[in-house]
């Protein structure tokens, strides 16, 4: 049964977390599939949606808010389930870049989230559009009140210039931070260097 909103329509703050709360244990629940436990779908939908300058272990580290342990453990048994492969960075001899095996974007096919993208879908995209942009709002206070980074895409980042490469091959936008070009496919993937335009 729906919590109901108070007699003028408005819904207090309790209200919402108290729904939040209620539609991640849901999702969360059905995280034990596949053959994963969450930890490791979380870990698999970050390496799915890094770009090339946030696809390491470390950086993983830093979005899953776990200890290096924990994620050297998750990304090990990712590994043996030939979900997940190391590959060396080029140009850097210690560094390792975390990429996704065929098997596992078959896997994240079978994700359990699915059904909650679904659903958004189906909001109307007025309502989609604003649900996003306070759940946005939301996730940037929170994330500056406890200081991490905010792993944004490139398009909504202020380093990003639209057709600021056009002529490179790995272009043809640009990542000013790196001096990199950018594929259109990478600019909509996450970056621990994302910061919002003023």
């Amino acid at each position: 049964m729906r919590e109901a909103d108070d007699d003028k329509g408005q819904v207090s703050g309790e209200v919402i977390a108290s729904r939040l709360q209620r539609l991640l244990r849901l999702m969360r629940a059905n995280e034990h599939s596949a053959g994963l436990n969450p930890a490791q779908w979380e870990a698999l939908r970050f390496v799915a949606r890094a770009n090339r300058f946030s696809n390491v272990p470390s950086v993983l580290t830093k979005y899953l808010g776990a200890t290096k342990g924990t994620v050297s453990q998750t990304v090990k048994t990712l590994e043996k389930k030939g979900l997940i492969v190391k590959s060396r960075r080029p140009d850097e001899r210690r560094s390792v870049a975390l990429m996704l095996t065929p098997q596992g974007q078959a896997v994240l096919e079978l994700d359990p989230w699915r059904r909650l993208v679904m659903s958004a879908d189906e909001l109307g995209n007025k309502a989609r559009r604003r649900l996003g942009r306070n759940l946005a709002e939301m996730l940037e206070a929170e994330v500056a009140r406890a200081g991490l980074p905010h792993f944004g895409i490139c398009v909504s980042c202020r380093f990003f210039r639209e057709r600021g490469r056009e002529s490179h091959a790995r272009g043809p936008h640009l990542c000013m931070l790196f001096d990199e070009p950018i594929s259109s496919e990478e600019a909509g993937q996450l970056c621990s260097s994302h910061e919002y335009q003023a």
